[in-house]
């Protein structure tokens, strides 16, 4: 960040910028869009990714910088901070911190002992105002202010209601934000300055991302995972426009200035989401950077498709027997992590027939299905019951409907992913509830032969959506029939 804002002085000083107009100009520009990446990375799904969580990490690092910026702008009039309007900042401070530790807790305690929603909703509400509202008073920012409330309300254990509760406000809130600064935005200035306005943003995003791709490559970051890094977090911020604002009233910088720089953000932002979408383009690109794995493996009694956390479980079970088998897995990303541990997995495509022929499935007895992607599962099976009737094909499922597209294509046997382990989970339910294992064993057990007697009825109407609609409200009539009568008849054994 230090980086970056020494290179985007230059960029201040070629606007006229002078003394500390500058460096608060830098630092502005230096700031990324939180709000922006973090939304365009969860969508994309890329927020869990190594590049990914860097520039959450680099987010998080900013966020936390402004809050001193932040503080030393806050003062009234553009006048300097005193050390009468320093005391009093610090007294608001360290009351705000400890009001949040001693007072905050226990207020949050009794709210939630109410068990009103709506009430606990309007008080965490009421605390962000307040605490900005306070802050403001003693000749610091609001923004502050409201960041702190923040962070005071994410350290309580109420946490996660707390977000769950202001999830729906979220979105509504930040376009309002964005609504606002668009609505201050001088666009008229790219029309009548559009050589100063595009050159500082194009600066502004050249900069950054020299920057940013040094600080990737000392990183380790491939080079489409070098790109998704930098795209993400080239532009400018929403922070920007805070500190500018709080700069502009102070006297550091001029309306016009002001203006330039807010339009040059905003156009860094809106250059984001085009460059993230390219970024995400090449890494797709770029996600088999090699050749399929040659194979060439003797006679084995199972072939495994898909390596992950289900085949993986299955392959050290056999591991553990002695029992071979061959392992066709197609994420290369995947396959050397496995191959560090010692797994002997090959880079391939299991749904290509020259590759089933290669792991010598013509003389394996039982293949394995453990990948959770639906179409990719379906391909595989079909080749294989085309290809190689005298194998045993077991599967994994992601859903019921996937169970039954498996079984229509010829599959010997289906688990759902999640099905066994649900089943378990809840006989454990019921008897933590007070049922003997016995009971529980036995409700376990009753739900299961009714739910696969289900599955084949819906099987064979697999297709009709209504008749399976139909079947599904029938069998959950007979199914509470069945637990009422197992009810009754083991209170008469009692």
């Amino acid at each position: 960040m230090l980086a970056t804002s020494v290179l985007l002085g230059t960029l201040g000083l070629a606007l006229g910028l002078r003394g500390t107009g500058v460096a608060i100009a830098a630092f502005g520009l230096s700031m990324s869009s939180t709000a922006l990446v973090l939304q365009l990375l969860a969508e994309q799904r890329a927020l869990n990714t190594r590049p990914g969580r860097m520039a959450f990490a680099v987010l998080l690092f900013q966020d936390l910088a402004a809050v001193p910026v932040l503080a030393l702008l806050a003062v009234p009039g553009g006048a300097h901070p005193g050390f009468g309007l320093m005391l009093r900042g610090l007294l608001a401070v360290v009351l705000v911190v400890l009001g949040g530790r001693y007072l905050l807790r226990p207020l949050l305690h009794g709210l939630a002992a109410a068990q009103v929603p709506e009430v606990f909703t309007a008080a965490a509400l009421l605390i962000v105002v307040g605490v900005s509202l306070a802050m403001e008073a003693v000749g610091l920012s609001a923004s502050l202010g409201g960041f702190m409330a923040g962070v005071l309300l994410a350290d309580s254990e109420y946490r996660h209601e707390l977000q769950a509760d202001i999830e729906p406000f979220k979105g509504l809130l930040l376009g309002l934000f964005f609504m606002a600064v668009g609505m201050s935005v001088d666009f008229s200035l790219v029309a009548s300055r559009p050589v100063p306005v595009l050159g500082l943003a194009l600066g502004l995003v050249s900069l950054k991302a020299l920057v940013l791709a040094a600080v990737g490559r000392v990183n380790g970051l491939r080079r489409d995972a070098l790109a998704l890094f930098v795209a993400s977090l080239a532009q400018g911020g929403e922070f920007a426009f805070v500190l500018f604002d709080l700069a502009g009233r102070a006297g550091l910088i001029d309306p016009a200035q002001r203006q330039l720089l807010v339009v040059a953000v905003t156009l860094s932002m809106l250059a984001t989401p085009p460059l993230v979408a390219l970024a995400l383009r090449l890494r797709a690109e770029e996600a088999s950077p090699r050749p399929y794995d040659e194979i060439e493996v003797g006679e084995v009694p199972v072939v495994i498709a898909g390596f992950g956390p289900f085949g993986q479980i299955i392959g050290r079970l056999l591991r553990m027997r002695r029992i071979a088998f061959t392992v066709l897995e197609k994420n290369w990303q995947h396959v050397d992590f496995v191959r560090r541990f010692g797994g002997g997995v090959f880079y391939s495509d299991a749904t290509r027939l020259e590759v089933l022929r290669a792991a010598r499935c013509d003389r394996a007895r039982i293949f394995v299905i453990a990948i959770a992607e639906i179409e990719t599962s379906l391909a595989i099976a079909t080749t294989v019951r085309r290809h190689f009737p005298q194998l045993r094909l077991l599967a994994m499922a992601r859903n019921r409907q996937h169970e039954m597209q498996l079984l229509q294509l010829g599959a010997h046997r289906v688990i759902r992913r999640a099905y066994v382990s649900s089943l378990e989970l809840a006989e454990q339910l019921l008897r933590e509830l007070g049922d003997t294992p016995q009971r529980a064993s036995r409700t376990i057990g009753l739900f299961r032969r009714h739910d696969e007697d289900t599955l084949a009825q819906q099987l064979a109407l697999l297709g009709d959506e209504r008749a399976q609609m139909q079947t599904a409200l029938t069998a959950a009539r007979e199914l509470e029939q069945l637990f009422a009568a197992d009810e009754a008849s083991a209170r008469e054994s009692t």
